[in-house]
């Protein structure tokens, strides 16, 4: 009962004696939630992402032409969507005819260069967070250090003030300095491993978008997308 109730203030000690310590445990449980709070946003914002994509995948590759194509990207949400209708406007006949530095250049020149900056905007977005994991990564071992060493200069000046070197003496302060340790450490691991995998992902999902951007490129060269476009009119202007 004695050894638990020994137990007992030592944890208390440790977690209430010294406010710096305290502060620092603070701010590694924010960093901590706030971590693990990222880490869901960006595994269900990579899934929802993975499954447009590859609806969208499927829908476009099985249209029968281009106009269909559009029909569907305009029709669906995500990126790989979004890119999509992005190049189609920018191969527009309102896109070309207009007066302005975006409308310089040949219909391969336009389209791409709307597709590689419209691929930037798309990379930007998905790398939402991954630089708060990395900061949080680099400086949660750092934050704890400060707490170590708050605790093992507590333990120096508690045995100059008693002149003994005891357990009950040095208990408290080294405890707080481990925890503060255990903290930092607890807290930086997921933060790097998470901001790691965040960064493969992207980069992933980047190179299967850019592939994507390159055979859409390549399909609208080879196919007469404005001079179909032109043929309807005149159709239903017969009509």
């Amino acid at each position: 009962m004695r050894a638990d109730r020994q137990e007992q203030g030592l944890f208390m000690t440790a977690f209430t004696e010294s406010f710096a310590v305290n502060l620092t445990l603070g701010v590694l449980l924010a960093f901590s939630i706030a971590t693990w709070m990222l880490i869901l946003s960006r595994v269900w914002q990579n899934r929802r992402n993975a499954r447009r994509d590859k609806a969208f995948r499927q829908a476009f590759w099985a249209a029968k032409d281009l106009h269909a194509g559009e029909a569907i990207a305009r029709a669906q949400p995500g990126d790989l969507a979004a890119l999509t209708v992005a190049g189609f406007e920018a191969i527009s006949e309102d896109k070309e005819a207009a007066l302005s530095l975006d409308s310089l250049g040949d219909r391969k020149d336009i389209l791409e260069r709307t597709l590689k900056s419209q691929l930037q905007q798309i990379q930007h977005r998905r790398e939402y967070g991954l630089m708060a994991l990395a900061s949080i990564g680099s400086t949660a071992p750092f934050v704890g250090l400060f707490g170590t060493v708050w605790g093992i200069m507590h333990a120096l000046r508690n045995i100059s003030l008693t002149n003994s070197a005891s357990l009950n003496v040095v208990a408290g302060p080294v405890g707080e300095a481990l925890a503060a340790t255990a903290f930092g450490i607890a807290t930086a691991i997921p933060a790097v491993l998470a901001y790691n995998y965040g960064v493969r992902r992207v980069r992933t999902a980047v190179a299967d978008l850019d592939q994507f951007a390159t055979d859409f490129l390549h399909l609208v060269m080879k196919t007469p997308y404005h001079a179909e476009k032109k043929a309807d009119a005149r159709k239903e202007e017969g009509k």
